[in-house]
Order: C-alpha cells, then sequence, then structure tokens
C-alpha cells in the first residue's frame, strides 16, 4: 500500500479510539450510523460487550454470522479495531478454541486490550501488525473474519492472499467487506479521502471474485447485503469530516454503486 493511503488510514482509525477512550461516541465507519450497531448486530451477539467496545465498531456487516465459528476453532480477526468482532467470536470458540486480532494501529491495540481486560476473557489475543503480511505461521487458523477492512488496502490481492496462507486445509475466510457494483469516475477511485472513507479502494465483485479465484480459494460467494444509496455515502462523508470532498462528486454516480458485502470462500 502506498505511503500516503497507509498513513491516512492509520491515522485516521488510530483517531477513533482516542475518542473512544476519551468517552466520545462520535466512531463512524462505512456504514451509515454505526454508532448505532443494531443495525449490524443484533442484541445476542453484542450483549455484555462494554460501551467502548460498541462503540469502537467500524464495520459494513455482521461477518462473525457468516463465519458460524465452532467450540475449539482457531479465529483470526483482520483489523479488529477496538475487538468486537473478536469478542464475539470469542464466545462461539468457548475455552478450548482461540481468536486473535491483528490490528496496526496501536490506539486500536490499547482499545482492544483495555476492553480484553474488562471483559476478562482468556481466548482473546491481540497482536500488531499488517494484513499483508500476517505474522502467523502457515496453516494455524481454521477462520479468517474481517469488517470493513479488506478495501481499506490498496493490494487487496497481497492481503487475500496472506488470509489463504495462515488457513488450514477445509479453512474458511468470512468477511464482511465494501464491493463495487457499478463503474465509478477514476477520480473518485483515486482519492486518498474517500479511500479512508472506506469507498474508493472498493473491488468490483467480479474483480473480487477473480483475485479470491487466483489465489486458490473455493466456493466463492460474495453476497451484498447493504446498498449504498447517494444518501447513506453523504452521511458516510459527513461523519467522516469528508463533505467537502463528497460536495464535489456527481452523487448520481456514486448511487448505488458500493454495497456492504459477505465474502465467503474456503481453502480446500
Amino acid at each position: 500500500m502506498k505511503v500516503n493511503i497507509k498513513n491516512e488510514v492509520k491515522s485516521y482509525y488510530g483517531n477513533i479510539a482516542k475518542r473512544v477512550n476519551s468517552k466520545s461516541k462520535n466512531a463512524c465507519g462505512c456504514g451509515s450510523d454505526t454508532t448505532n450497531n443494531s443495525k449490524l448486530y443484533t442484541k445476542d451477539f453484542i450483549q455484555g460487550l462494554p460501551d467502548e467496545v460498541v462503540n469502537a465498531s467500524l464495520g459494513c456487516a455482521n461477518p462473525v454470522v457468516l463465519a458460524n465459528p465452532q467450540k475449539g476453532e482457531v479465529v483470526l480477526d483482520l483489523g479488529s479495531g477496538g475487538g468486537i468482532d473478536v469478542f464475539i467470536s470469542s464466545k462461539y470458540v468457548g475455552e478450548t478454541g482461540k481468536v486473535y486480532g491483528l490490528d496496526m494501529t496501536d490506539e486500536m491495540l490499547k482499545l482492544a486490550n483495555d476492553n480484553k481486560e474488562k471483559i476478562g476473557v482468556n481466548n482473546v489475543q491481540f497482536i500488531k501488525g499488517y494484513i499483508e503480511d500476517i505474522p502467523l505461521n502457515n496453516e494455524t487458523i481454521n477462520v479468517v473474519t474481517s469488517n470493513c477492512v479488506i478495501n481499506l488496502c490498496e493490494s487487496k490481492e497481497d492481503a487475500l492472499r496472506e488470509a489463504y496462507r495462515v488457513l488450514k486445509k477445509g479453512g474458511r475466510l468470512a468477511i464482511a467487506d465494501v464491493v463495487m457494483l457499478k463503474d465509478i469516475p477514476e477520480s473518485i477511485k483515486q482519492s486518498v479521502e474517500m479511500w479512508v472513507g472506506c469507498i474508493a479502494g472498493a473491488l468490483p465483485v467480479k474483480e473480487y471474485n477473480r483475485i479470491l479465484a487466483k489465489i486458490g480459494f473455493k466456493d466463492i460467494e460474495i453476497t451484498p447485503v447493504n446498498i449504498y444509496t447517494k444518501e447513506i455515502i453523504e452521511d458516510i462523508a459527513k461523519q467522516k469530516n469528508l463533505g467537502d470532498v463528497y460536495s464535489k462528486i456527481d452523487s448520481d454516480l456514486v448511487d448505488g454503486a458500493f454495497a456492504g458485502a459477505h465474502v465467503k470462500a474456503y481453502k480446500l
């Protein structure tokens, strides 16, 4: 990933962690009004989690539903942030399983570890690193999850190849991500600000499928679950203080061009 994009992403999400730590509830992610996580997570998923976990959720869908983690499995969550999907998965894998959360941002890792201490879970470990270079051994993971993070990488292929590498044979990729449903102008694709806004970096569904197949994944399913209207994209831009950037875009061009999607595939 280019330094300017990676640094912008790291800085933005680091600042969100600081705001959550300071009790602010202005965190926002790749979906509209994401501080109301009942739109992404039903009560049975987030029950018992501290406000700091829920308020730091920056996703576009619920990957744990797709992943369906089982007792004794080892799960890796890429770009784990404040840890919401890690902690939810930890309930399902139980004491005989384990969940890793990988994040590149010191502030998010601190927030996640503080949350871990509050919850008192023993089957969770947060590690620092980049999803394009996962610091885990080959074939050690049963399930790789992620929530609106792959689209932030400039090289999705590198990130997805790393996910494939650490998966055991028979393991599964089960992620939520933003995808592109129709073409958009190149100027939007190249906008660093809109990368941070989770939009410009999204892959077309066919390209996403092609990359997964090239890497070696089988039984690939990419299902849009939350279509982004121009009103939703405008709301995302405002939440991320990108209103000036969005105002220069023809809103009809992005209306329905993006969606939060479930992406599932297997390493057979």
